[in-house]
């Protein structure tokens, strides 16, 4: 990729700040402190199981199955599910988590014996890992961090994570560890602020889903499936 030119930098900067009646803004920026901020109240001292409960009543207004089990039963869950949707096809993240949660063989051998295609994400492909998304029934990733006011997981995708995933299959699938369900969306920005702070790589896109596509701008009806999956489930695993 050429990498693009800059030019006119001072000169457009400028005419902003004339037009906005102060001067350049030099130096470092220093982020204001607010005195109120009811950001910081919402869900305030829930313990780790009372944010499950507020992410499982948010599933219901969302449109979206959320299902509990544990690590060691996360297999049977997720293969449950996946039979449930139809089966044919599965697109998958191409994630550690997945052997470190023990659905290796699942994967493998197990969804395979039952007739059903499983594809793990490979960034060698290309372009080709987008239409083999575009015709797979079910999309399976991890959650990186889950919203439980809104029943929003959030995904840092990057290489072997393609975003497509999620977005084109017509069924999708979130692993959700227990561990990473946080309040809202303020801890979740404050949190990949802090790294980028620290010098840690920010995911290059970072997707937010609120279960399946949903849309009301027509006549305000709601429209479920219209540019996204039609369901979604989200598996909650107890992980501590």
């Amino acid at each position: 990729m050429t990498k693009g030119t800059v030019t006119n930098q001072e000169s457009f900067l400028n005419h902003i700040a004339k037009s906005l009646g102060r001067p350049r803004t030099s130096g470092k920026f220093e982020k204001p402190v607010w005195q109120h901020q009811p950001q910081q109240e919402v869900f305030k001292g829930y313990t780790q199981d009372e944010l499950v409960e507020a992410l499982k009543l948010q599933g219901k207004r969302i449109h979206t199955e959320v299902i509990k089990t544990t690590v060691k039963d996360l297999p049977h869950a997720l293969e449950s599910i996946v039979m449930g949707f139809g089966g044919q096809s599965v697109i998958t993240w191409d994630d550690p988590r997945f052997e470190e949660f023990g659905l290796t063989m699942l994967l493998e051998e197990g969804l395979p014996a039952k007739q059903v295609d499983v594809h793990i994400w490979d960034t060698k492909l290309g372009e080709k890992n987008i239409e083999i998304a575009e015709r797979a029934n079910v999309g399976i990733t991890f959650s990186d961090k889950t919203l439980a006011e809104s029943g929003t997981v959030v995904l840092f995708s990057g290489e072997g994570k393609g975003r497509a995933v999620s977005l084109l299959p017509a069924t999708y699938i979130a692993i959700i560890p227990k561990s990473t369900i946080v309040p809202r969306m303020t801890q979740v920005a404050e949190s990949v602020h802090q790294g980028n702070q620290n010098g840690e790589a920010v995911a290059p896109c970072v997707n937010f889903i609120s279960g399946p596509s949903n849309s009301a701008d027509i006549e305000m009806n709601l429209i479920v499936g219209v540019h996204g999956p039609i369901k979604a489930t989200y598996i909650i695993v107890d992980d501590k």
